[in-house]
């Protein structure tokens, strides 16, 4: 939910603050996330409020708006440059990530020159105790990284509606993941068969 303000505030800012619909679309949306959620209302006031409580988010609109907007204070509250928080913002919506990864997929929300740059803010963002380096996947030449923004309840939990939606959970192996793919297309298959006969 963090990381979507943040994305929201660099890639819309027209659009930003963001209402409650706002931020939930933004939340639920398909693309860039990982993994991918389905909040309903209850689930971000609730999220809201808690990082309201951090001092991370905040109330945007005055008295005399239609609609309640909110925004992020990742900036004030944790003391970092633009650029780190654009890391964060995008290690919050993927999940763990190598620094070329990053540098690619940061890219929307601030220009990174080269992967060294991406490492020496992940290095700054490590000293701070944001950012945590994670060991290597087998076959990756880079180490992957992930923020330390809070804990299971900073944000709920997502609701998976379907088994296709399980193709995006990232906790099994690369084979693991392969093998319930071909299940499904295998079951598609059948499936398929007969209704043709």
């Amino acid at each position: 939910m963090l990381g979507c303000l943040v994305e929201k505030q660099r890639t819309t800012p027209d659009q930003y603050p963001l209402s409650l619909n706002g931020l939930r679309l933004a939340c639920n949306q398909a693309t860039n996330r990982d993994p991918v959620v389905d909040y309903d209302e209850a689930e971000i006031r609730a999220a809201l409020d808690r990082l309201s409580r951090r001092g991370w988010v905040r109330l945007a609109s005055g008295p005399g708006s239609r609609v309640a907007k909110y925004r992020h204070l990742l900036d004030e509250s944790l003391g970092r440059v633009p650029s780190q928080i654009a890391l964060l913002a995008v290690l919050m919506l993927r999940g763990p990530q190598t620094p070329g990864e990053l540098k690619q997929r940061v890219e929307r929300l601030y220009p990174y020159g080269s992967i060294e740059d991406v490492e020496q803010a992940l290095a700054a963002l490590a000293d701070a105790e944001l950012a945590q380096k994670l060991p290597r996947r087998p076959g990756q030449s880079q180490d992957r990284w992930h923020h330390l923004l809070g804990d299971a309840e900073t944000e709920p939990d997502p609701q998976r509606s379907t088994d296709v939606e399980s193709v995006y959970q990232t906790q099994g192996s690369l084979e693991e993941r392969v093998a319930r793919l071909e299940e499904q297309v295998a079951a598609l298959q059948a499936a398929l068969e007969r209704l043709a006969e």
